[in-house]
């Protein structure tokens, strides 16, 4: 899917009084996460396989 068009189905799912700051908070994490994703399909960085790695990882452990 276009990123885009990702974009514009992540604001649809939001709740019809969402703030502009749950907007980019939402769109930020979206992008976040598909830039993750590009690295791992790329052969770089680490994959995740478990909460306490991602809440590991979160804290700056």
């Amino acid at each position: 899917m276009p990123i885009k068009e990702l974009a514009m189905e992540t604001i649809k799912d939001l709740p019809e009084n969402a703030s502009w700051q749950e907007i980019e908070v939402r769109i930020h994490l979206l992008a976040e996460v598909n830039m993750g994703y590009e690295q791992l399909q790329r052969g770089e960085g680490t994959a995740i396989t478990t909460e306490s790695e991602l809440l590991n990882l979160a804290r700056g452990n």
